[in-house]
């Protein structure tokens, strides 16, 4: 039977290899994940070891909140503690630095674009062992007017050792003269963050830290212990700060950098699941269609003594065999997918290590696995149906496909579906994504169960108007659609898939859009808004905008927004501030209990509905809250009000804020004017912060678009992602039609002899593809509208308040699956139309 299955492969090699282009593309796409990944967790490991290589203890203020490792908020500590650890006993050195807000300003006069990574100022430390910062060209700086910034910036800006340079602080903007151009650690600069290096007095100084450092690296004496020493340096320390190796602040600054790439690293493989999903359906729908073509060949070897069990063992080692191969291939095109992955994350402004590519064994084994186990799992029932051919079948004429749906088959896609709606419901509700990708499989399924109960009144109903379009060849598309509801509903279900899923992302980001419009509304009253770019820095700007603003001709309020983190019951949180006196003015808080403004002047906290009832609080509660600065206090609760997603759960005055957060920095300026939105008003408020190239001045419309845009840039991401799986199910059309071309082989022949020209063959088989694409984009667009509708409703609390369904969008996708069946009929409609007439007529 080995013998028998490999020589049945090689007869069906083109069909097979179809098949197989679903299964690497999907193990393409799982490999290069991990690849990528794989490489970057590599990459930043060497380059944080080598950095810290030398550190052999830091000295840091103690993590405020729990949990939270590299990314922690500390607080500073005093610059005295340094000579205290330089005098313990086994120190050879002993010095501190710090960091704070700083953005380059490019010779045009623009603020320096990062695609949104960092822009750090920090210190610099002379002590080529202990600084993560080392000059390449030129000097360090050693004098208050005197900066070295990055090699990565300077080489994308122009800057070179000795040019003025312009830096925005957060008192405003300064010139300084670029002393020297570093690199930190072996890179030019880190994941395409900018930075900026400051004489260590003046760094102090101009980031509100005089007298203070957030960390004091330590190097051991030659031949030190490090464990009595460790022991020793925590001796002097005072309460609030801690001492660690520089392995723990390597291992931590890993730990960040593979957190912040895990989320990364899920999405892309949840879309690689997705295609290996969708190319299941493929799988299953071509040795369904193979086996039912066998029929008379399967039957003679059961004739000739072959038992079922024999024929069971040869369809699954040939689909073990073709998926063993395709994964193979699939790993292998993985490494040029991580390589275009990379170069995808290069061209949005993320700058990478340079690293050479990492390919584990897990990788290989995941992709195995994976690949070679969907590709057996989905041809499991066909193999079934192969074994329960009678001997008979090869006697007789050539095997027709059942047309009707089994009982049995009913039941169970009725039951799948149902059940597959109960854990997504779960899955929404608690929430647990694991059950809501469960419940999204179960009602695929299900659905691709019951599909073939209206395939042929669908077939009917979208060929009519083709019918009569096309005449002849569309009404044979028609029928060749209609006679084998199964086979058409299996086809469509692939795409039925990839359809759901762009409708569910399409209802899903037409809601969030429409909600963020509504929130802007119904929370800001003010006229104009200033925020920081969208690509520049961490979203905070200088304190002098408000100031520069608030003398513009008509303005009335400018008011700074304040955001930062506390701890509330253990679990960290956000925190927003503004005016007490002037809330009223710029911010409309719809208050369930209490009064907003009394409340806020009394110092005290402001929380939404939602939490207040998840965390059992009401107006005159007092509740600890945690600042990293300030420690452990307790404050009264003033006032519930509606959520906003805008506004956030927690809101205080900003003096309470300023009281627990040293130097903040605004997240947003709020401005309102004596004459409303007016031209004349916003150039002048653009006028005012021209001084400040970070930041852009936006009406609420105009901030209402801009929101809606972030929307509608993070859809478009998604829909490149799922193209893949609509590609796959696209494969599966074409060889549907080209197993449908070879099946009808002798029918075409017929056809073509009693008159029918070549063009209305390739109409006929045009025509089967667009009546296959609509039907599967249908069931997809239904099922998606309503998985979309539901994970909406399920977020309701979370800020998304109004559930949209975008008809145009939906009816566009109809469209373009349409087109994209006309695209994929291409290749067998020519195969068709080109087919010898006296051969086909031959053929059995």
């Amino acid at each position: 039977m080995w013998r028998t299955t490999v020589k049945g492969m090689l007869a069906h090699k083109l069909r097979l290899g179809l098949t197989a282009l679903a299964i690497v593309l999907g193990v393409m796409f799982v490999s290069g994940t991990f690849v990528l990944t794989d490489t970057l967790h590599n990459t930043f490991t060497g380059l944080f070891q080598t950095v810290y290589q030398h550190v052999d203890f830091q000295v840091r203020g103690k993590a405020a909140f729990t949990g939270q490792g590299g990314t922690a908020v500390r607080k500073p500590i005093p610059a005295s503690l340094a000579a205290k650890v330089q005098a313990v006993p086994g120190v050879e050195y002993a010095d501190g630095g710090v960091s704070g807000f700083a953005v380059l300003i490019t010779p045009n006069g623009k603020a320096v674009q990062n695609g949104g990574a960092p822009t750090l100022g920090l210190s610099f430390d002379p002590h080529s062992q202990l600084s993560p910062l080392q000059i390449r060209t030129g000097a360090p700086p050693t004098s208050s007017n005197e900066v070295a910034i990055d090699l990565g910036t300077a080489a994308k800006y122009s800057f070179a050792v000795g040019n003025k340079v312009q830096v925005l602080l957060s008192s405003g903007v300064h010139t300084f003269t670029i002393s020297g151009l570093l690199s930190f650690g072996s890179t030019d600069n880190l994941a395409g963050a900018s930075i900026v290096a400051f004489y260590l007095p003046t760094a102090q100084q101009i980031f509100g830290e005089v007298g203070k450092y957030d960390r004091i690296n330590v190097l051991a004496r030659p031949g030190a212990d490090k464990a009595a020493l460790l022991r020793a340096i925590a001796g002097v320390l005072p309460a609030g700060v801690e001492v660690v190796t520089g392995q723990t602040v390597a291992n931590e600054a890993t730990s960040a950098i593979d957190k912040a790439l895990g989320f990364f690293s899920t999405a892309l493989l949840v879309f690689a699941f997705i295609s290996l999903f969708v190319g299941s359906f493929t799988i299953f729908n071509t040795f369904s269609i193979i086996v039912g073509q066998r029929t008379r060949e399967l039957a003679l070897l059961r004739i000739l003594g072959a038992s079922r069990r024999q024929l069971f063992r040869s369809v699954i080692a040939e689909a073990g065999i073709v998926g063993f191969i395709a994964s193979l291939i699939g790993l292998g095109l993985g490494l040029a997918a991580a390589v275009g992955l990379e170069a995808t994350m290069s061209a949005l402004g993320i700058t990478l290590p340079g690293g050479s590519l990492v390919f584990q064994p897990r990788t290989a084994i995941v992709g195995l696995l994976v690949g070679v186990g969907v590709t057996i799992v989905s041809a499991i029932a066909p193999a079934r149906r192969a074994v329960r051919i009678a001997p008979i079948a090869a006697l007789v004429v050539q095997f027709q496909a059942e047309e009707e749906s089994s009982l049995r088959r009913v039941l169970i896609g009725s039951a799948v579906g149902i059940a597959g709606i109960a854990a997504l419901g779960v899955g929404l509700s608690l929430p647990q994504i694991y059950l809501v990708g469960v419940g999204a499989v179960g009602i695929f399924v299900g659905a691709g169960m019951l599909a073939p109960l209206v395939a042929r009144p669908m077939a009917s109903t979208i060929g009519a108007p083709l019918a009569r379009i096309l005449g002849v060849s569309g009404k044979l598309g028609r029928r060749n659609s209609e006679r084998s509801p199964r086979r058409t509903a299996q086809t469509a279900a692939a795409l039925m898939v990839g359809l759901a899923l762009v409708a569910t992302m399409a209802v899903f980001g037409a809601s969030l859009s429409r909600s963020a419009t509504a929130s802007i509304d119904q929370a800001i009253s003010a006229d104009y808004i200033i925020t920081a770019s969208n690509t520049v820095g961490s979203g905070k700007f200088s304190n002098g905008v408000v100031h520069a603003v608030a003398n513009v001709p008509h303005v009335t309020n400018a008011i700074n927004v304040y955001s930062g983190q506390f701890e509330l019951r253990s679990s960290v949180s956000s925190v927003a501030a503004v005016e007490a006196s002037k809330l009223g003015q710029v911010l409309t808080l719809h208050m369930v209990s209490g009064a907003a403004a009394p409340a806020l002047a009394a110092g005290e906290l402001l929380v939404d509905s939602t939490t207040a009832n998840n965390d059992n609080i009401s107006v005159g509660s007092v509740v600890p809250l945690t600042f990293a600065q300030t420690g452990t206090t307790t404050i009264r609760v003033g006032g519930i009000f509606q959520p906003n997603s805008l506004i956030g759960s927690f809101f205080v005055s900003d003096g309470y804020f300023r009281a627990h957060f040293a130097n903040p920095l605004p997240i947003a300026v709020l401005v309102t004017t004596a004459g409303g939105v007016a031209s004349s008003t916003e150039n002048a408020l653009k006028s005012a912060v021209h001084a400040y190239p970070d930041v852009q001045v936006q009406s609420r419309a105009e901030f209402e678009a801009a929101q809606s845009k972030q929307v509608n840039q993070l859809l478009a991401i998604v829909y490149v992602l799922l193209a893949l799986a609509i590609f796959i199910a696209l494969i599966g059309i074409v060889n549907t039609l080209m197993l449908s071309v070879f099946e009808r082989t002798r029918e075409i022949g017929l056809l073509r002899a009693v008159g029918m020209r070549r063009r209305q063959v390739r109409m006929m088989i045009r025509a089967e593809a667009v009546i296959l694409s609509v039907f599967g984009a249908l069931l997809g667009v239904v099922i998606g509208t309503g998985l979309g509708v539901a994970l909406s409703e399920s977020l309701r609390q979370q800020g998304i308040t109004n559930i949209v369904v975008p008809i145009p969008s939906l009816i566009l996708f109809l469209f373009i699956a349409a087109l994209l069946g006309l695209g994929a009929a291409s290749w067998p409609a020519r195969r068709a139309a080109r087919m010898d007439v006296l051969t086909a007529i031959a053929a059995d």
